[in-house]
């Protein structure tokens, strides 16, 4: 098969899923990923005409004959996401557990209102920026984006911006490990969650990037590995600017620049990731945390601390202090893990 032409007369002539793909799974999933590049709308663009899109149509439908009616694949010009299982419900997008070209596990991020685009764009190039110019050493704190492209519902014709990220498997986020521990969690395990936060926030800040959304479902733990990850990054500023949309839920969170539609910096981060460890530790934090936390969270960004690194120093003296030197502390969650 050499070209769109050949593709779609293939595809056109085909009477049953099985005449198209055959009877060996592998090979059916390099021919379909085959077929669906060459057809695709945004690969062929207008120069084949109606007939590639008709013809991705019909791929589309005997691929769902093949795998059966309960799967959804979304195939773009790059790779085929096969979604599986119900969705993450985030602030403003559904998330969804995807396979990746048959092999690696994704999230498929899409929207549920197709006007905050811009969000899942803007998310998209902080993303890139980070894996660009991020210390390789703290990249697994972050997502990594696989791909990010416009998906168009064939049932409805709603177009929407979407975003592939690598997944966090076995994670949970800060309001189920402060849901896990109504009475506050124990600083001495707070304290490698703030500490890895802190690193997460630095390496933002160090590639131009102000994540503008610090929230406890933004921020995922790993128990057994004291792994973190930082997700969301819907809301991140470039360059300046002000964060473009806050979270409902936590709109009294938020440091006085953000509702005042004010420029956003390092210190903005700075001041919600203290919110999240104050919440997470509840009235268990010692008296010289919550000193440390007050100014943390200064409301005149100038008089707040801007450098997460050196942040990061200073709160090492003070845990040294208070319990001696760092050892492993084991921590456990309850047996439900959070993929995100």
């Amino acid at each position: 098969m050499t070209g769109t032409a050949e593709a779609i007369a293939l595809i056109t002539r085909a009477r049953t899923a099985r005449e198209l793909f055959g009877d060996d799974p592998a090979q059916a999933a390099r021919r379909y990923r085959r077929l669906a590049r060459l057809v695709h709308p945004d690969s062929t663009g207008d120069g084949a005409g109606d007939g590639a899109r008709a013809a991705f149509d019909r791929l589309a439908e005997l691929w769902r004959e093949h795998r059966g009616p309960a799967r959804t694949t979304i195939v773009t010009r790059r790779h085929s996401y096969e979604l599986s299982g119900d969705p993450i419900h985030g602030d403003l997008a559904n998330l969804y557990p995807a396979v990746h070209d048959m092999t690696r596990q994704v999230l498929v991020k899409m929207p549920r209102d197709p006007a905050d685009g811009d969000l899942l764009e803007r998310e998209a190039e902080a993303l890139r920026r980070l894996a660009a110019e991020g210390d390789p050493r703290y990249l697994p704190y972050v997502p990594r984006l696989v791909e990010s492209f416009t998906h168009h519902d064939a049932g409805t014709g709603v177009r929407r911006r979407s975003n592939v990220i690598s997944r966090f498997d076995g994670f949970f986020n800060l309001a189920e490990v402060r849901a896990a521990h109504p009475g506050g969690l124990d600083p001495r395990d707070a304290a490698w969650m703030w500490r890895r936060l802190l690193v997460a926030i630095g390496l933002a800040h160090r590639a131009g990037v102000v994540h503008g959304a610090v929230l406890p479902e933004h921020v995922l733990i790993h128990p057994g590995d004291h792994g973190l990850g930082l997700v969301g990054w819907c809301a991140s500023v470039i360059g300046g600017g002000r964060v473009p949309a806050l979270v409902g839920a936590y709109a009294d969170w938020y440091p006085p620049e953000v509702p005042a539609r004010q420029k956003a910096g390092p210190g903005t981060d700075v001041f919600l990731a203290t919110r999240c460890m104050e919440h997470l530790m509840g009235d268990r934090a010692p008296k010289a945390m919550r000193s440390f936390a007050r100014g943390c969270t200064l409301p005149a960004p100038g008089r707040r601390p801007a450098d997460a690194w050196r942040l990061l120093a200073e709160l090492d003296d003070l845990l040294e202090r208070l319990y001696g030197p760092r050892h492993f502390r084991p921590f456990t969650m309850p047996s439900r893990a959070r993929t995100a």
